[in-house]
Order: structure tokens, then C-alpha cells, then sequence
């Protein structure tokens, strides 16, 4: 049974059309919406709604769903809707009258936002710990190589002498600034909308903040019309953080792809890493760095549409935003996927000291030749026109 419904038959094509992809999304959300649900049942019994014995019968069975979940047993089906109209029929089915109870001062909006931001919260905290394995992968190439010199480029032409540990160093304090940036906006959204209803409040006192602090969120969204409309704000905000940490991982995959390249050897890749051609045999072809170089562009994808669902609606809920649900759980996982491959590639390359040492051509360093003379109280420009004439 839907938790909306009443004595009509919705027709199976619109039912069809108006559950869209969340039968298969909403086995992400299972666990969460019953520790958002164990919750709710304690603010209820601490509000005298639930006897101290229903809350306890609650709290165990929304813990066996759990355990059910986590073994691949419990189901979701079409006519169930979404996960949450699944779990609380599971209720009545095994609590009889309590099962119908536990809606009680909460709506699906609410319900289906809170454990949103438990999701989010637990994907953030896996893409922290995701950097962190890649940075001590550059952490690892730095103190293996990091003393190989090879040209830096501007223009993708040969410009200065650069190093395998200035190259690391620069990542590595780029994924720290996404750490930063992912511990902020993590941060911004821990905030509990439970307990706002659909947009109007609950015309009944409950104790929000006992809520939140059962769930370990920071603070309470305190007006319910504000909760409606961060829907797909926050949403927007927590793809844009994943959005810099693919930016990062496209320029670091566009430097291993260009490094590799045969003509040049600075990076060797396993042959285990890399695909061959259907029609060249001689091929060794860096598809994982040139689909990892691509994910940003997914990912920027999934923030416009985010952006785009979420505009020129009026206050409140709107099933528009049913669709924002789905491009969050993409870049959530185009993101971690592309964190754990990026670790794995960079741990298992090779610097090639002797190409590196071959391609260090005089030019390279033309810019220290003219500070060579600016040390010995040439001036500047004219030191510059001084090296600068070798290469006309």
C-alpha cells in the first residue's frame, strides 16, 4: 500500500511512469531511512504519541529490515514505490496497527530528505577516505621518483625544468583543497529537516532537536519552507565539491596520458592497465586514464541538471524533485570509482629516469641561463634579450 493512497486505482502506466528509477535507487537508502525511522520512533515515545514497549518493537524490527537489507533480502517492489512506503508496509505486515503508527508527525518529504542527508553524509565520508588513499599514493611516486627531472610545459610545448616531486606536491595539495572543500560542504548540509513535513510544519510538538541529535546531525534546517527549497540546492552544492575533485583527476589522468606517450616515456603503464586495438597490434592504449580525463564532464552534467530541475519552482515540494535523486548517486559513484582507479594507476606506474634525462634538452633551460645573469647585475629584459637571441 502507498503511503498517499486511497480509494482509487492509480492506472499502471501512470504508476509506471511516476516511480521511475527509484525501485533500483532506493536500495542505497534502505539502511538509512530505518536509522532515520528509529529515530523518529524514540522522539515519538519521548512525546508520549508511542509507549515505551511500541518503541522498543519499532526499533527492533526497523533493525531486522536492516540486517535484511544488508544480506540482500529485503525487497522493494514496484507497487511498493520507493523504499520508504516498502519499510513502514514491512511494519504493518509483521507489527500489525504499531506499523501504521510510525508516520506519525512526519511526511514523505521529510522522511525521504533525511535519509538523503544520511546518504550523502556516509558518500562523503568514503570520498574522504578515497583522497586520502590517493594522496598517499603521490605521496609514494614522490618518494620513489620525485628527484627525476623531466620538462615542464606551457602551451604543450617545453618550457622549464620541472620534477616528478613538484608534480606530486601540486596534486597532492589539490586533493587536499577537495578535502577541505568536501569536509565544508559535508558540514553545511548536516542539518536535520525531520520533523518539517512537507513544507508546513507538523501540527504537533516534537522534540527536533532530540531528533537530530540521535541522527549526529549538526544543527536543525529550522523553517520547513526552507527545508522544501534546499532540494536540489544542496543537492547542486554536494555534486559541485565532487565536480573539483573529477577537475583534479581530469588534469592528473591528461598528464599521465600525455607523459606516456611512446615519443616522450616520462610514465611507463603496466601493460595490465592498459587495452589493445581491434585492427593495430602494436597498440597499448590508456583507455582508463582517457574515461577517468572524461567523468568531469558527467559530472558537471549532473550539476547542471540538478540546477535546471530546481529552477522557476514555486515554494514547496514539487514531484520534480523526485528526479534530482539520481544524478546525486551518480557522481557519488563516477566520483568514489574514479578515486579508487586513480590510486590504483598512480601506485603502479613507472618513472623512466632515462627518457626523462634524453628530453632535457638545452632550451629547457634558457630561463635559468638568464637568471644566471640577472645574478650578476644584469638587468632583467636585457638578460632576457641576451638568451632570447640564441633561439630566434
Amino acid at each position: 500500500m502507498k503511503l498517499w493512497k486511497k480509494n482509487i486505482e492509480l492506472d499502471s502506466r501512470i504508476e509506471k511512469y511516476t516511480v521511475g528509477d527509484d525501485v533500483r535507487l532506493d536500495r542505497e537508502l534502505v539502511r538509512f531511512d530505518c536509522e532515520a525511522s528509529i529515530a523518529h520512533a524514540r522522539t515519538l515515545g519521548k512525546a508520549g504519541v508511542l509507549k515505551y514497549g511500541e518503541v522498543n518493537r519499532l526499533v527492533a524490527e526497523l533493525k531486522r529490515i536492516q540486517k535484511l537489507d544488508a544480506g540482500g533480502r529485503f525487497s522493494i517492489r514496484q507497487e511498493d514505490e520507493d523504499c520508504h512506503t516498502a519499510i513502514e508496509n514491512h511494519l504493518t505486515k509483521i507489527l500489525g496497527d504499531l506499523g501504521k503508527k510510525i508516520h506519525t508527525a512526519r511526511s514523505r518529504n521529510d522522511q525521504v530528505l533525511t535519509a538523503l542527508r544520511l546518504y550523502y553524509r556516509d558518500r562523503f565520508a568514503e570520498c574522504g577516505k578515497r583522497l586520502t588513499e590517493l594522496v598517499q599514493a603521490l605521496q609514494s611516486i614522490k618518494k620513489r621518483y620525485g628527484r627525476i627531472r623531466y620538462p615542464g610545459y606551457t602551451h604543450t610545448r617545453k618550457a622549464m625544468a620541472s620534477s616528478f616531486s613538484l608534480w606530486a606536491d601540486g596534486f597532492i595539495e589539490a586533493f587536499e583543497d577537495d578535502m577541505k572543500l568536501v569536509r565544508f560542504v559535508a558540514g553545511w548540509i548536516n542539518r536535520s529537516p525531520l520533523g518539517t513535513g512537507a513544507g508546513y510544519g507538523i501540527p504537533l510538538h516534537l522534540d527536533r532537536a532530540y531528533t537530530a541529535r540521535l541522527l549526529g546531525f549538526k544543527s536543525l534546517q529550522k523553517n520547513p519552507i526552507a527545508v522544501q527549497n534546499s532540494r536540489g540546492k544542496f543537492e547542486a552544492t554536494v555534486v559541485h565539491a565532487l565536480g573539483q575533485i573529477l577537475l583534479d583527476l581530469n588534469r592528473a589522468a591528461s598528464d599521465l596520458i600525455f607523459f606516456s606517450l611512446p615519443d616522450l616515456g616520462y610514465v611507463v603503464l603496466p601493460d595490465a592497465f592498459c587495452t589493445g586495438s581491434s585492427i593495430m597490434p602494436q597498440k597499448k592504449n590508456p583507455d582508463v586514464l582517457e574515461l577517468m580525463r572524461a567523468q568531469v564532464h558527467r559530472v558537471a552534467a549532473c550539476e547542471g541538471e540538478l540546477k535546471s530541475t530546481a529552477a522557476n519552482l514555486i515554494s514547496g515540494y514539487h514531484r520534480d524533485l523526485q528526479l534530482t535523486k539520481k544524478p546525486v548517486m551518480e557522481a557519488f559513484q563516477i566520483t568514489l570509482d574514479s578515486l579508487a582507479v586513480a590510486a590504483l594507476v598512480v601506485r603502479n606506474i613507472r618513472v623512466d629516469a632515462d627518457a626523462c634525462k634524453r628530453s632535457l634538452t638545452e632550451e629547457v633551460f634558457a630561463t635559468e641561463r638568464v637568471y644566471e645573469l640577472v645574478k650578476r647585475g644584469v638587468p632583467f629584459r636585457e638578460a632576457y634579450r641576451i638568451v632570447g637571441d640564441k633561439y630566434r
